[in-house]
């Protein structure tokens, strides 16, 4: 297996850290638009590990352009390319990949638009709709997309057909709920606003209108921030405000589990919410270029206007995600919670979740706990995929293949071959936990 990862960014770094324990491919190539980035985590993982020879190469990539994307997987003889930069480049790195000849696998799906006049009850284009109208072509190439394989979308779609397989036998709702109590500050000690997490993806999932679906009724819309919740957390986080959000697990789990309602809601907090209806009301989430006034304009020294994304300036003016983990305590945690009927016909209530520890990703792999915990699981999948244990061609979900061999690979230590990433199933009706470590 030769992986093409496009993207060095938070995400990518930690995709490439995490595999660098790994034995199950021959090269991955860390590309990305500044290939300085790419050198800095290859030089991280050398450090750590050693001369890796021609194990990780850099390459400059321009995610933006196919027929790039194409050309530097040919050249490099890729099998799999991985996606992991903003969804706003999944249609070219997509198209790029199916050109060469590789397999893709991606951690967030093609983006939405919403529906252009009635955008809170009814979809317009969903997540995915673009990659799911291809699927023709990946069949016929005999390729495989794996998309949506990150933790949200990713883990909680293979804990949904885990749940669906072992735990019920009948399911009233698949919610996705993800919370942290993750505090960053400053310099001098003071909590600050900094999104761990991709500020231009986090603008695109929580301002579009939310998506939720339902048996009887299909894929509809609701309000951003809407249907508000208090979920408590494992592990210490606690109890944590949730809202509707729009995010891939609505626009994936139904198309291979059954059940009766789907639904994602975040844990964002008041100040996030305050901020992100700030910034949509002074139209600073707009993806529109906009021609901003020069200096020299208003009689100073500049050069000409310039035409910028006002999403883009609001992404420039954060501290990068992936520089937060010094200045970041806490724990993140991903899962989710399934309601219906157990095996035994009883009526019952799951909690599937996976934690990460700030602290404890820092000192193994200098990377935030957010970016780790999304970069672990296409990693694991792509084992699975060198292994044979996962096989497909097309489109596919991570509802699409067996849950068993991901989640046994993921909890045996490290000793044993696995990653030794623990998973939780919380019984919320008995008040049980169980905290998966060895095989299913």
């Amino acid at each position: 297996m030769r992986i093409l990862l496009v993207g060095a960014g938070g995400v990518g770094d930690a995709f490439a850290k995490i595999a660098a324990r790994r034995t199950f491919f021959d090269s991955i190539v860390v590309s990305d638009f500044d290939i300085t980035r790419a050198e800095r985590t290859i030089a991280w993982i050398e450090d750590r590990h050693g001369a890796q020879g021609d194990r990780f190469i850099a390459a400059q990539i321009d995610a933006s352009d196919p027929d790039i994307v194409a050309g530097v997987a040919r050249q490099y003889g890729i099998t799999h390319v991985m996606n992991a930069v903003e969804p706003k480049f999944v249609p070219t790195i997509f198209a790029g990949a199916l050109a060469a000849g590789a397999d893709y696998i991606d951690m967030a799906m093609s983006l939405s638009e919403p529906h252009p006049t009635d955008p809170h009850n009814q979809t317009g284009v969903k997540l995915g709709d673009d990659q799911f109208a291809q699927a023709a072509d990946w069949e016929t190439s005999g390729r495989l997309a794996l998309v949506g394989m990150g933790v949200e979308p990713g883990l909680s779609d293979v804990f949904a057909r885990f749940a669906a397989d072992h735990l019920f036998s009948e399911i009233d709702e698949l919610g996705t709920r993800d919370g942290a109590n993750l505090v960053v500050r400053d310099e001098a000690g003071n909590e600050i606003f900094a999104p761990s997490f991709s500020i231009w993806t986090t603008i695109e999932e929580c301002l579009n209108p939310p998506v939720v679906w339902e048996k009887d009724r299909g894929w509809f819309t609701t309000a951003p921030f809407s249907e508000p919740e208090i979920f408590d957390f494992p592990e210490g986080i606690g109890p944590v405000e949730c809202v509707n959000v729009e995010h891939e697990e609505v626009l994936l789990m139904p198309r291979w589990v059954n059940a009766k309602r789907v639904t994602f809601k975040y844990g964002l907090g008041d100040e996030f919410i305050g901020i992100l209806k700030t910034l949509h009301q002074l139209g600073l989430d707009s993806t529109v270029p906009v021609r901003v006034r020069s200096s020299a304009e208003g009689g100073g020294v500049g050069g000409g206007p310039v035409m910028v994304a006002p999403r883009d300036v609001v992404a420039a003016g954060l501290p990068d995600p992936a520089t937060l983990g010094p200045r970041m305590t806490g724990k993140t945690c991903a899962g989710l919670w399934v309601t219906g009927t157990g095996i035994d016909g009883s009526p019952r209530e799951v909690y599937l979740y996976h934690v990460s520890d700030n602290e404890w990703t820092m000192a193994e792999y200098n990377t935030q706990c957010v970016v780790w915990q999304t970069a672990l699981n296409p990693v694991i999948a792509l084992e699975l995929l060198a292994q044979g244990a996962w096989t497909g061609v097309g489109v596919l979900g991570p509802e699409a293949f067996d849950a068993t061999p991901f989640l046994n690979l993921m909890a045996l230590s490290e000793s044993q071959g696995g990653y030794g990433q623990r998973w939780g199933t919380e019984d919320r009706l008995a008040v049980t936990t169980d905290l998966v470590e060895n095989e299913l």
